[in-house]
């Protein structure tokens, strides 16, 4: 028995394409009898036909992507594109280790932990790179003899 033609109905009338027409194989020989687009309609509302849902891309392994992005995995040298300049400019880097180490400073002038001519003594040494962070900063002023009230001697 053919259902083409019955197929191509209700493909028409389920707004869809042929593929996607799915016909119950308990009633194909019901459908396969019916000629008339009133019969396919009928059997499209007691469900013998129905249309098929529309496949798409899954989005799960693309989220489990994105999930172990930002843990910040799959950071290794395949996915890299670009120098570690490109990634994390030198320019950023120095600013972000500056501007701590400025604003350490001028708490540490705000506290009368270090005068204001020591201030700027390390404030031109910090300039100049000699400190690799606030840490190193510190460890060279405790070498120097500078006192922190928080104990860090």
């Amino acid at each position: 028995m053919q259902i083409t033609n019955q197929k191509r109905i209700a493909a028409r009338l389920l707004k869809c394409g042929v593929n996607r027409v799915w016909i119950n194989p308990s009633f194909v020989d019901q459908v396969a009898s019916a000629v008339q687009t009133d019969d396919i309609r009928e059997f499209i509302d007691e469900g013998w036909i129905k249309a098929k849902p529309v496949k798409g891309t899954s989005r799960v392994r693309a989220r489990a992507r994105l999930e172990q992005k930002k843990k910040g995995r799959r950071k290794g040298q395949g996915t890299r594109s670009g120098s570690s300049n490109a990634r994390n400019p030198r320019k950023n880097r120095w600013m972000r280790t500056i501007r701590s180490q400025r604003r350490v400073l001028k708490e540490l002038r705000e506290e009368d932990t270090i005068e204001p001519s020591q201030y700027r003594r390390y404030y031109l040494k910090a300039k100049g790179g000699s400190y690799r962070s606030i840490a190193h900063m510190r460890s060279q002023m405790i070498l120097e003899g500078v006192s922190f009230p928080g104990g860090d001697e």
